[in-house]
C-alpha cells in the first residue's frame, strides 16, 4: 500500500508537529477525523481548515458518542509530555489511553502507534546506531521527565492489545522529524539565524533526520506492514548524521557560523539503524540536505542565501 485514499482515518493529536502535515495531505482523499482534547480553539482551527472533522475527546475518560462507529486505520500520535513529573496523568494518558482507544476501536484495519527512540536505554559509544531489538530503559529527556519511561508502557500496550484484540499494529519509533513547521533541526536553524549557540552534548550527537514529505508518503506503507504481533521498527531518515554536521550545513544555507556550547546533560542523540524499514517499506526520497534547504526556504525564506 503505497496511497491511502477514500478511506475513513482517525488521527490522533491532529494538531502536532508531525500529525498536522499528515493530516493536511490525507484529508485531500480521505474521509479524516481528529481527536484531542483541543484545549487551543485555534488549533482546532486550523485542524479543520483542512478538511479535517474535529471532536474533542480526552483519552484519559474518552467519550466516543460522537465519532463514527468504524474507521479503517487509526493513526495514534497524541502524546502527553510536561516538565512536572507527574507520572500518573503521564501514564493514564500515554498507556491506559492507548489500550483504551485500541479497544474501541479494535474492528480496524489496522492500527499505528508512532512511538520515540526515547525508549532506548543508552549506549556508551554515542555514534552507536540502534536496532529494533537493542535494550530499552527509561531516560530523562530534559524536556519532559515523564516521556521515556511511558512511551515505553504505551509500546507494551500496543504490543499487549495487538494480541489481545487480534488487531494488526505497527510501532514506529520516531527520529528526528522536521519540516518548514518545526522540529529539532528547525528549532536548531531558529537558533543559528539568531546567533543562539546550539548546545551538543560531549562526544556527539548523532540524529537521521527524516522530512514530513517522507513521513507522509511512508505512512500508508506503515500501516501496510501492520501484525499481530505488532510490527517494530525504526522511523528516521536514512543517514545518521552528527549535530555539528548538519547544522554547519544549516549555517552555510543562511550565511552565518553556528556556535556550539559543549553540555554534559541535556539532549541526547540516538541514531537508528534502518534495515528493518527499509526492508519492510523501503528507502526515503529525500536526502536530508535537500530537505534542509527546502525548510530554510520555506521557514526563513529572508534568511537562505543559497548553497
Amino acid at each position: 500500500m503505497t496511497s491511502l485514499s477514500d478511506k475513513r482515518l482517525l488521527v490522533t493529536g491532529p494538531a502536532g508537529q508531525i500529525a498536522f502535515p499528515l493530516v493536511e495531505r490525507l484529508a485531500q482523499d480521505n474521509e479524516v477525523w481528529g481527536i484531542a482534547r483541543f484545549s487551543d480553539p485555534a488549533t482546532r482551527e486550523k485542524v479543520e481548515a483542512v478538511g479535517c472533522t474535529t471532536r474533542s475527546v480526552d483519552l484519559t475518560d474518552p467519550d466516543w458518542a460522537d465519532l463514527p462507529e468504524r474507521f479503517d486505520h487509526v493513526l495514534h500520535l497524541a502524546i502527553f509530555q510536561s516538565p512536572a513529573p507527574d507520572y500518573e496523568l503521564a501514564l493514564r494518558v500515554n498507556a491506559e489511553g492507548t489500550a483504551l482507544l485500541m479497544a474501541r476501536f479494535a474492528d480496524a484495519d489496522s492500527f499505528l502507534d508512532v512511538s520515540s527512540i526515547a525508549v532506548y536505554d543508552r549506549n556508551a559509544d554515542p555514534a552507536h546506531l540502534y536496532t529494533e531489538d537493542d535494550p530499552i530503559g527509561e531516560t530523562k529527556q530534559v524536556y519532559s521527565a515523564t516521556y521515556s519511561i511511558t512511551k515505553i508502557a504505551q509500546e507494551a500496550v500496543v504490543r499487549s492489545m495487538a494480541r489481545v484484540l487480534g488487531l494488526p499494529s505497527t510501532i514506529a519509533r520516531m527520529n528526528a522529524s522536521y519540516g518548514p513547521r518545526g522540529g529539532l533541526p528547525a528549532y536548531q536553524l531558529d537558533m543559528i539565524v539568531n546567533d543562539v549557540p546550539i548546545p551538543v552534548r560531549t562526544g556527539g550527537c548523532w540524529f537521521n533526520p527524516i522530512h514530513d514529505d517522507d513521513i507522509v508518503d511512508q505512512v500508508p506503507k506503515l500501516l501496510s506492514v501492520a501484525s499481530v504481533p505488532a510490527t517494530i521498527v525504526n522511523w528516521g531518515g536514512d543517514e545518521a548524521v552528527e549535530t555539528r554536521t548538519y547544522c554547519d550545513h544549516l549555517g552555510a544555507l543562511v550565511g552565518r557560523t553556528p556556535t556550539y556550547v559543549e553540555v554534559d546533560a541535556g539532549m541526547e542523540g540516538t541514531a537508528v539503524d534502518n534495515t528493518r524499514r527499509r526492508a519492510l517499506i523501503g528507502d526515503c526520497a529525500i536526502d536530508w540536505r535537500d530537505g534542509f534547504r527546502d525548510m530554510v526556504k520555506r521557514r526563513h525564506p529572508d534568511a537562505y542565501v543559497g548553497d
